[in-house]
């Protein structure tokens, strides 16, 4: 009997990766979502009765989703396929009844296991265990580059979350190609601050070079020693904490991203770049060398804890024909 599967994620990058790598000769019949709403109205409509479930989406995630099929008892079993991968976001799906969690990028030999220990797919009896099925979803460049920051941010967040014992909650990924002077325009999370301090850090590899800067909300610091366990009235923790949680937090988003482009990028030291500054001035300041630059924004939040910064990878246009060459690689694979 033809089973209905739904794929659920707001990048078409990702929902054609997952149909590509599905069991070729297995029996289903294969419907797409791009958020939790959506994916509701197609359960609803008995299109879902497998559903593999992003978590970080627009209008509805993955947690709010889980829950509506939960609480309306909807004819669906849950696989969560995210780049979250903090250990608390598994449990928290496991608990709210997902059937399991598969990490991204995944691949086909997981995919595969995961519906044979389930009884959906039988690899030992299938003859093509591999698949390759079509789909015309089209992917833009800038939905890659939105995947792979997405993918390298959930690395980042799950060795921040290990390293101070919190829940980090991940965005969606802002990708835009502006002027450097409009850079404090796209800090959504820190739109509302009075002033910020921020450290960066150059890069490159493979002809590619930019800057990865962390950028906190002034007010955040307080909840920072507290966290941490340190004297609020103690300045030096905050310098500390700057330092530590940036060193962080631009290793493993550039170590994620340069393993999906498959680039080596190597780090610079680490520099303060502002103490106690306007958002608009610490950026212009920075990068009026700039004329036009890829901005990727990622605005953390820690759960439980008033702390939020960003995370913003700037290349200049100089290095993007060779990004879009390796995204171009990228998208040979799907």
């Amino acid at each position: 009997m033809t089973l209905p599967v739904l794929i659920c994620d707001d990048s078409s990058l990702a929902r054609k990766q997952l149909a590509r790598i599905l069991p070729a000769d297995w029996d289903i019949e294969l419907h797409f979502a791009e958020h939790g709403q959506e994916a509701l109205e197609l359960i609803r409509a008995g299109k879902g009765a497998l559903t593999f479930l992003d978590l970080n989406m627009p209008v509805m995630d993955g947690y709010e989703t889980l829950e509506a099929i939960r609480r309306d008892d909807l004819q669906a079993l849950v696989i969560v396929v995210s780049g979250d991968v903090q250990p608390e976001a598994k449990a928290r799906v496991l608990k709210l009844g997902a059937l399991d969690f598969i990490r991204k990028p995944t691949d086909a030999d997981t995919v595969t296991l995961v519906l044979s220990n389930f009884g959906f797919f039988s690899a030992s009896e299938s003859r093509e265990a591999r698949g390759d099925r079509d789909t015309d979803i089209e992917v833009n460049q800038r939905d890659m580059y939105q995947e792979v920051a997405n993918v390298a941010m959930g690395r980042a967040g799950e060795l921040l979350a290990r390293a101070l014992n919190v829940f980090v909650e991940l965005p969606i990924p802002t990708v835009n190609q502006i002027a450097a002077s409009e850079l404090h325009m796209v800090l959504s999370a820190l739109d509302q601050a009075k002033s910020v301090s921020a450290v960066t850090q150059g890069f490159s590899g493979d002809g590619i070079h930019g800057e990865a800067m962390v950028i906190f909300n002034d007010a955040s610091f307080r909840d920072m020693g507290r966290l941490l366990g340190n004297d609020p009235k103690d300045e030096r923790y905050e310098l500390e904490a700057l330092l530590d949680v940036s060193n962080l937090l631009n290793g493993a988003c550039l170590q994620g991203l340069g393993e999906q482009l498959h680039v080596r990028f190597n780090q610079a030291h680490p520099v303060i770049l502002g103490r106690q500054v306007p958002v608009k001035q610490l950026l212009e300041n920075a990068h009026n060398r700039w004329e036009q630059v890829l901005a990727i924004e990622i605005g953390y939040r820690l759960e439980g804890f008033a702390i939020e910064f960003d995370l913003l990878l700037l290349f200049p246009g100089t290095s993007l024909p060779l990004l879009e060459q390796q995204l171009a690689h990228l998208l040979e694979d799907v």
